[in-house]
């Protein structure tokens, strides 16, 4: 059964930077593709970033682009999300999620449906 655990999330300044992290357990991930996304209150849940496990290959939504790296340490199953210049804006609840990679190449922008596991979440709140 896969599991996807979220942590380091927490209150920062505006400007100041974050790294949180999702441990995977429960298979062999090396075909699965592993995504952040994040939900604002009153909003719907949104793609932040996203990294295929086998190639590296990695896409961000335009609002974190050169702020937030996506990146993977295949030896502890564990993704990070290293979150830099951060914004009141981003503030929010982040989500891990995983799943199979199939026919899906590297230009692939994944939506919610796209994912079959998920972990609880991780408030971040960035203070203004």
């Amino acid at each position: 059964q896969v599991q996807l655990v979220e942590s380091g999330g927490g209150l920062v300044q505006a400007g100041g930077s974050l790294r949180v992290s999702c441990a995977a357990s429960g298979r062999t991930f090396s075909s699965y593709a592993m995504a952040w996304f994040r939900q604002a209150p009153g909003k719907e849940r949104e793609f932040v970033a996203r990294i295929m496990w086998n190639s590296g290959a990695t896409l961000y939504t335009d609002s974190v682009k050169g702020r937030f790296t996506i990146s993977s340490d295949n030896a502890k199953n564990t993704v990070y999300l290293q979150m830099n210049s951060l914004k009141p804006e981003d503030t929010a609840v982040y989500y891990c999620a995983a799943t199979f990679v199939g026919f899906r190449g590297s230009s692939w922008y994944p939506k919610v449906r796209d994912f079959d596991y998920w972990g609880q979440g991780t408030q971040v709140t960035v203070s203004s």
